[in-house]
């Protein structure tokens, strides 16, 4: 989710492409998480075992949707976006639908 509204911020406040405005995205990405990682660690609130494969699995997903926003560039990285928005928007309406 946070990737995602770091991409809109970076497209339509920094006037950046999509390819570079997802690059700088998961750079913040990371750093917060990594400042994360490092508070609750201290606090003993870490599944370190779950979390190791965990991030063993983003940075192979991370690797190969990079490979594949270069070769494809920024339109593909648009529509990806907006797919993943519209299914996310999709979600949380029929959750809510049920809920209520």
């Amino acid at each position: 989710g946070t990737g995602t509204f770091l991409v809109l911020a970076f497209t339509a406040l920094l006037g950046s492409d999509f390819v570079h405005a997802s690059a700088m995205a998961k750079v913040v990405n990371a750093g917060t998480n990594l400042g994360a990682l490092v508070v609750f660690g201290l606090t003993g609130h870490v599944w370190w075992l779950l979390g190791a494969a965990m991030a063993v699995c983003n940075v192979v997903g991370a690797m190969v949707g990079a490979r594949m926003a270069l070769r494809r560039g920024a339109g593909f990285v648009r529509v990806v976006l907006l797919v993943v928005v519209l299914a996310l928007v999709a979600r949380l309406g029929y959750d809510q639908w049920v809920a209520g």
